[in-house]
C-alpha cells in the first residue's frame, strides 16, 4: 500500500526551471551541508573565475548577456571565504550597459536592493548559502583580499 504524503503548506512547489524562494533556501542550505560533507577534513584549494555573470543561474537553459564585467580569477583554501570574496566583488562592480541590471535600474519604478543579483532576478536568493555554511563551520566569510597585478 502506497501512503500518500501531506504536503507542508509551508513548501512551496517547485516549478519548471525555478524554485520558490523558500525552496531556493533549503536547497542553498543543502548546497553548505554536502560541500562541507565533500571537503571536510581533506587538503584542498578553490578557484573561481568571475567571468559572463549572467542574470539567471548556470543551471537555466536559457539566459541573457552577462550583468556585470569579468572580474576576474579568484582563490582561496577557505571556500567560503572564496564565494564571499567573488559576491562582494560582484556587488561593488558596475553593471554591464544594456544588460538585464542595468535596464531594471533606468526604469522609473526600479527600487534598489543593493544588490545587483536581487536588481537582476527579485527572486534571487544566495544569502542562506552563505550564512548557513559559515554556521555547519565550512569556514569564513572574512577574508583579506590581495590583489596581483598582470605585468
Amino acid at each position: 500500500m502506497i501512503k500518500k504524503q501531506k504536503k507542508c503548506p509551508l513548501m512551496k512547489v517547485i516549478a519548471w526551471g525555478a524554485v520558490a524562494v523558500l525552496g531556493l533556501a533549503i536547497m542553498n542550505r543543502k548546497i553548505a551541508e554536502y560541500t562541507k560533507a565533500v571537503v571536510d577534513g581533506r587538503p584542498q584549494f578553490h578557484i573561481s573565475l568571475v567571468v559572463d555573470v549572467s542574470p539567471n543561474c548556470d543551471c537555466h537553459g536559457e539566459n541573457d548577456a552577462p550583468i556585470l564585467p569579468n572580474l576576474g580569477m579568484f582563490a582561496s583554501f577557505d571556500p567560503l571565504a572564496l564565494d564571499q570574496a567573488c559576491v562582494d566583488a560582484c556587488l561593488a562592480a558596475s553593471p554591464l550597459p544594456n544588460s538585464q541590471l542595468a535596464d531594471n535600474m533606468a526604469k522609473d519604478d526600479f527600487v534598489d536592493h543593493h544588490d545587483h543579483f536581487t536588481n537582476s532576478r527579485p527572486e534571487s536568493e544566495w544569502r542562506s548559502c552563505l550564512e548557513h555554511a559559515e554556521k555547519i563551520g565550512l569556514g569564513s566569510r572574512e577574508y583579506e583580499l590581495v590583489t596581483i597585478k598582470q605585468k
